[in-house]
């Protein structure tokens, strides 16, 4: 059963959904590089984003800078990244099912003790100073930090994709995306790439989560909500596909709010079914290579 929606509650649920879809991009763009260059899916990858939630609000409550907290979140999420990656992760090298398995454990072994150090109550911290008011646009008021969300979202977007197509280390990222067993040959260390592309990965997840506790707070459970939609995301735009992410976040974030909105019997149906189209037409996903 549809519900009517006026022109005003759609305008506040395109910011809503704009605000989702900058973050699900943070969230997505590292773990679909890392899909792609890896070959597995990082079933940790949500739970970078609420354990850097959880650093972030620390912070936060230790009177910390906002923008401060969120790198200092990221920096940490990227060290233990690394280490997941150098000592767990690279000793199952080429085995799917106990990697999938791993990073499946280390997301449970992760949500116990967020639990365990956090309590179960939800933590939302106020957003910076300068960014809680509200813009006024055609008669109406958004809240002024969601519309951050989407600035730095697309900064990140930018400098990701410079990082990607216009320098040496993008190149060797692009290679071992496109054919790893070749980047290896021409002398890439792909291994080196393992590693630095899963620290970015964990990193931007983690400024994700400290971005989204204000809009949507930290809590228990969070990081098995925010995976489905990551995994969405890579499915409809493409392993390795910067744009893919780009493009398949914002799609996601619209769906996701405007289906609950409108659709609510059948919000589930409207978030997934694109999924399912796309790995039946197009299983490379909308802007993905075929693999040879």
């Amino acid at each position: 059963m549809m519900v009517q929606i006026t022109s005003a509650q759609a305008a506040i649920l395109a910011v809503n959904s704009i605000a989702l879809g900058g973050l699900l991009f943070l969230l997505s763009a590292g773990f679909s590089l890392i899909f792609g260059l890896m070959r597995i899916p990082n079933l940790v990858h949500g739970s970078f984003f609420m354990l850097g939630g959880y650093f972030g609000v620390t912070f936060l409550d230790r009177g910390v800078n906002f923008w401060l907290a969120a790198l200092l979140s990221a920096a940490a999420m990227a060290v233990i990244g690394g280490l997941i990656e150098r000592f767990l992760l690279r000793r199952l090298e080429g085995q799917i099912l106990p990697q999938v398995l791993l990073t499946l454990g280390l997301a449970f072994i992760i949500a116990d003790i967020c639990l365990m150090v956090w309590t179960g109550d939800p933590w939302q911290p106020s957003p910076p100073p300068e960014l809680r008011g509200t813009a006024q646009a055609f008669g109406m008021f958004f809240p002024l930090y969601r519309l951050a969300i989407l600035g730095v979202a697309v900064v990140i977007a930018i400098a990701l994709w410079l990082m990607v197509d216009r320098t040496r280390l993008g190149a060797m990222i692009r290679a071992g995306v496109d054919d790893p067993v070749i980047a290896r040959v021409m002398g890439i260390k792909v291994s080196q790439l393992f590693t630095l592309i899963f620290c970015l990965g964990a990193a931007l997840a983690a400024f994700a989560g400290v971005m989204g506790a204000p809009y949507l707070s930290v809590y228990p459970g969070l990081d098995f909500e925010m995976l489905p939609l990551a995994l969405i995301v890579v499915i409809l735009g493409g392993t390795g596909s910067l744009l893919g992410a780009l493009v398949g976040s914002f799609l996601i974030g619209f769906l996701y709010n405007f289906g609950q909105a409108m659709f609510p019997d059948l919000a589930y149906v409207i978030l997934f079914l694109p999924m399912v189209l796309v790995l039946v037409l197009r299983p490379q996903g909308l802007f993905g290579r075929v693999e040879a």
